[in-house]
């Protein structure tokens, strides 16, 4: 089932409209995980940091060892033509991805030079700027290089997502704070994550453990040219109840404010409007 609506597919050098089948049940990726994705976004015409996002999925594809086979300028080409059928200001998830189509011997190592490739262009709206959620522990945390492919933006890594999502909602909390393997925060369950304290910016420092993401950069290199100092540090969660601005940074909504953690609440405070200002603000003033 799809997550948005008024859905168009490019598969097979062209674009098809609605929600195209594109995997066989033997495919490699069917069976054995070898999916790899990336998200991009149209808002009111703008597509930030779109070939970053294009350039990105081809990364994650050799990071599982599956060959790319359309290079970032394609991609780009292809994802503007595939755009240009939606009315003017509608809202655009853009997710190019990548499948292994046959193993090895065995079945299990990608054959190189068999890949699927597709690209699913959904209606989604972006969250009103006061939507906020919750966070709360969970028992589950982020694998490291040893044990997954956590440099790639990998199908194979979101089931862990899927039961740190569960167990939050379970608790009745929107989303969950995530430790890295020393028990240090990471990121959220779908995001990364910022918080604020004293006027200053902290986010969990990239240590191989989480998807430090295009967004979280852009709202990094945003904050820093606004005069605002930004750390790239370690993080407990005590560092989080002592917070007093709390905010979420993904490709689907950009920023999403944090109401609580646990049963310490925060303010959507000056610093998160900042950087949803800041991102929008960057990204009206770059070429289309």
């Amino acid at each position: 089932m799809a997550t948005g609506s008024n859905i168009r597919t490019y598969f097979n050098g062209q674009w098809h409209q609605g929600d195209l089948p594109v995997m066989n049940a033997a495919d490699h990726g069917a069976w054995l995980g070898t999916t790899v994705f990336d998200g991009a976004r149209m808002v009111d015409g703008l597509t930030p940091d779109l070939e970053a996002h294009l350039a990105r999925v081809n990364r994650s594809a050799e990071a599982l060892m599956i060959t790319p086979s359309v290079t970032t300028e394609e991609m780009l080409d292809i994802t503007r033509e595939g755009l240009a059928a939606y009315a003017s200001g509608t809202p655009v998830y853009i997710r190019p991805m990548y499948w292994a189509l046959d193993g090895d011997d065995l079945g299990i190592v990608p054959r190189p030079n068999a890949t699927g490739f597709a690209i699913s262009l959904e209606e989604i709206p972006l969250a009103a700027p006061d939507a906020s959620t919750t966070l709360t522990r969970t028992r589950f945390r982020r694998p490291v290089m040893e044990n997954a492919v956590v440099n790639a933006k990998a199908g194979c890594l979101y089931p862990n997502n899927a039961r740190m999502l569960a167990e939050a909602r379970r608790k009745g909390f929107g989303n969950a704070l995530v430790a890295d393997a020393m028990g240090n925060v990471a990121e959220t369950a779908s995001a990364n994550v910022f918080m604020v304290r004293d006027g200053e910016v902290f986010t969990p420092i990239a240590n191989g453990t989480f998807l430090a993401g295009i967004t979280r950069a852009r709202h990094i290199k945003n904050l820093r040219a606004d005069g605002i100092t930004v750390h790239e540090t370690v993080l407990s969660f005590d560092d989080f109840s002592a917070a007093d601005e709390v905010f979420l940074s993904g490709n689907m909504h950009k920023v999403t404010p944090v109401s609580a953690f646990d049963d310490k609440h925060y303010r959507i405070g000056p610093i998160t409007n900042r950087a949803r200002a800041l991102y929008w603000d960057w990204a009206a003033s770059e070429p289309r």
